[in-house]
């Protein structure tokens, strides 16, 4: 059993150490793990992924988790998601390390500074972006020129609907509006 735990940590701090990219990322190297340690097969892989994407979590530390318990119980699960999370903290204990030496540095305050904007802007750009797929048919538009064609009426009502009500009920959970706001596009048919 020892054996197998040392083994489980060893391959997904591999896992781990390489898959630069998020959960996605690992999807390469554990088919690859199953094939070479007979782990899991493909379509096991793939039913992990369902899962992982359905629940709450990062997806890699989710499959990790997943593969060590039904490869060795809770021990395994335990320490497989240790061996994947393990290279991303000594990385990031490495970059504190240096930051906590340079953090009185002007210019270290003053990137730091900047990065701030930088941020804001591409986090603006993102919500720009989503608003503009959401709210306008810009393709539609494009091919029939018409400026009634523009507008996505359905979903301005909604969006406009959805932020009176949140402004009205502050007290209830994003998570409540984010279902709600699913669940009126199902019975209305917003999909493409």
């Amino acid at each position: 059993m020892l054996m197998l735990l040392l083994r489980l940590f060893y391959e997904f701090f591999k896992v781990g150490l390489f898959s630069v990219g998020g959960g996605l990322a690992t999807l390469p190297f554990l088919q690859e793990m199953g094939a070479r340690t007979g782990w899991f097969t493909t379509e096991q892989l793939y039913d992990m992924l369902a899962v992982s994407e359905s629940t709450p979590g990062p997806i890699g530390v989710n499959m990790a988790t997943y593969v060590g318990f039904t490869t060795a119980g809770a021990a395994g699960s335990v320490v497989a998601t240790l061996g994947l999370v393990t290279p991303s903290v000594i990385v990031i204990l490495i970059v504190a390390l240096f930051l906590k030496n340079f953090k009185d540095n002007k210019y270290v305050k003053s990137a730091f500074y900047g990065l701030r904007p930088a941020s804001m802007g591409l986090i603006c750009t993102a919500a720009i972006g989503v608003v503009l797929i959401t709210l306008f048919n810009i393709d539609l538009f494009r091919e029939t020129g018409k400026i009634i064609d523009l507008f996505s009426f359905k979903a301005i009502i909604l969006a406009v609907v959805l932020f009176a009500l949140s402004n009205i009920f502050k007290k209830i959970h994003p998570v409540v509006w984010i279902g709600l706001a699913a669940v009126v596009g199902i019975v209305f048919g917003f999909a493409a």
